[in-house]
C-alpha cells in the first residue's frame, strides 16, 4: 500500500476560521456519522491560512519517486471488468462508466486496472457508492502521495479530503448567475506544484435534482486537433503556471500578494499510456518561455479555444447521490457548472493524488496514432 498523507509543515499562518456546519445535507451528514466524523467542533475542518509565499514554496519542493499504478496494470484489465455489470463508453474520446463496482471493494490488481482505464479514458465515473471519507482517502493514497492542502477546508481528522460544498464557498464569496462560482471555467488542478494533480476522485454523497453537471475535456484529443504543423511548434516548449491562492512575500510584504509559480512542459506525456496530451488551461497558465508577450498570449488564446471550444473532446456528467468521478488532472480539463445557482444543497470529497514531474518525449505518439486511428493528415 502507499503511505498515509503527509502534512504540511506551515511556519507562518493567519489564525484559523471556525466555520460551522451550515446545516449539512441529510445524505451527508448520514455518511459523515456512519464512517463515525466526529462533527462535535463544527464542520469543515479549516486549517490556519499560510501567509508567506515562501512558506507555500517549501511545501513538498523536492523531487518525489513516483510509479504510476496504471503502469502495472494488465492492459485487458480483465480483473476490473469482470467485476462490473456494465462498461459504457459515454464518448468517443473521453469518459467510462463502470455499473454495478464498489471502489471500497476492489483488490489492487483490480485498482491497478482503473488507473490504467482512467489514463486511457480520462475520466472514470461510478455511481451508488458506499464508500466513507477513510476509503476514499485510502483509495487515493494506493495512486499517489495524497495532496493536504495548506488552506482548503476538509473533514475533521483526515487531512486530504477536502470538502467541496458550494455553499460553503458562496459564504466566502457571493455569486449570482452573472458572476458564478470560480470552479465554473475551464482548469486542471495543483498545476503550480514541482510535481502536479494525478489521478483526482470527487464523491458527491449529495448533488441537486436538476443541473450542477461537471464537464471534462481530452488534453489528448485536444493535443490531436492541432496540426502536425502547429504540433511542432509546442512540442517541447515550457510554459509557466500559477497557483490558484496568492500569497505575501516575506521579504518584500508591501509589494502586495504573489502567485507560485512553475516552469512545465506545454505537452506532457502520460508515463502509463506513453501518449502526448495537450497541457495548458486558461485559468493557471501565465506565459510561453522565451516569447513575447504577443507571441505568447496569441498562441495559448488559440490552444484555450481549441481545448475549451470542441465539444466532440468533451463529456458532461450528471451526477447523482453517491457518484464518484476519477479523473487525470494531467490529460484534462474540468469545468462544474453552477446552474442550479445554489438552490438545492451539493456536498462532496475529493481527493487528490500527485503524481510525476511532467516531462516530454519528442517521439511519443498521440492517442489516435498508438490506436490506429490516425490518417495522413494526423
Amino acid at each position: 500500500m502507499a503511505p498515509a498523507a503527509i502534512v504540511p509543515e506551515i511556519v507562518d499562518v493567519a489564525p484559523p476560521t471556525k466555520i460551522d456546519s451550515l446545516g449539512l445535507p441529510g445524505p451527508a451528514r448520514a455518511r459523515l456519522e456512519k464512517a463515525g466524523i466526529d462533527l462535535s467542533q463544527g464542520y469543515p475542518y479549516r486549517p490556519a491560512r499560510p501567509l508567506y509565499l515562501q512558506d507555500v514554496y517549501a511545501i513538498r519542493d523536492y523531487d518525489r519517486e513516483f510509479i504510476d499504478p496504471g503502469s502495472r496494470a494488465d492492459k485487458s484489465k480483465k480483473a476490473l471488468f469482470s467485476a462490473a455489470k456494465e462498461v459504457k463508453h459515454l464518448t468517443a474520446h473521453i469518459g467510462t462508466e463502470l455499473v454495478g463496482v464498489q471502489l471500497k471493494d476492489l483488490t489492487d490488481q483490480q485498482r491497478d486496472e482503473l488507473a490504467l482505464l482512467i489514463a486511457e479514458r480520462s475520466v472514470v465515473f461510478l455511481r451508488d457508492q458506499d464508500l466513507s471519507p477513510q476509503q476514499q482517502l485510502e483509495l487515493g493514497a494506493y495512486f499517489g502521495e495524497v495532496e493536504v492542502h495548506p488552506q482548503v477546508p476538509h473533514v475533521p481528522g483526515l487531512p486530504g479530503t477536502t470538502v467541496m460544498w458550494p455553499a460553503l464557498a458562496t459564504k466566502e464569496r457571493p455569486a449570482s448567475f452573472r458572476q458564478p462560482l470560480g470552479t465554473q471555467n475551464w482548469h486542471t488542478d495543483l498545476v503550480h506544484e514541482r510535481q502536479p494533480a494525478g489521478y483526482t476522485h470527487l464523491h458527491n454523497d449529495t448533488a441537486p435534482t436538476i443541473g450542477g453537471d461537471t464537464l471534462w475535456s481530452s488534453g489528448y484529443a485536444a493535443y490531436e486537433k492541432l496540426s502536425p504543423a502547429f504540433r511542432a511548434i509546442i512540442d517541447g516548449r515550457t510554459a509557466i503556471y500559477r497557483s490558484a491562492h496568492a500569497y505575501l512575500d516575506r521579504n518584500d510584504p508591501t509589494a502586495g500578494p504573489k502567485y507560485i509559480e512553475r516552469e512545465h512542459p506545454m505537452v506532457r506525456v502520460h508515463p502509463a499510456t506513453g501518449w502526448k496530451a495537450l497541457y495548458v488551461n486558461r485559468a493557471m497558465t501565465v506565459r510561453i518561455v522565451g516569447l513575447d508577450k504577443g507571441e505568447s498570449d496569441a498562441i495559448l488564446e488559440y490552444l484555450y479555444k481549441v481545448y475549451e471550444g470542441n465539444v466532440d473532446i468533451q463529456v458532461r456528467f450528471k451526477w447523482t447521490p453517491g457518484s464518484s468521478a476519477i479523473w487525470d488532472n494531467r490529460i484534462t480539463m474540468h469545468n462544474a457548472s453552477w446552474d442550479y445557482e445554489g438552490g438545492e444543497p451539493r456536498h462532496g470529497t475529493r481527493v487528490t493524488s500527485l503524481a510525476e514531474k511532467p516531462f516530454f518525449k519528442a517521439d511519443a505518439p498521440t492517442r489516435r496514432q498508438a490506436l490506429g486511428l490516425a490518417g495522413p493528415e494526423d
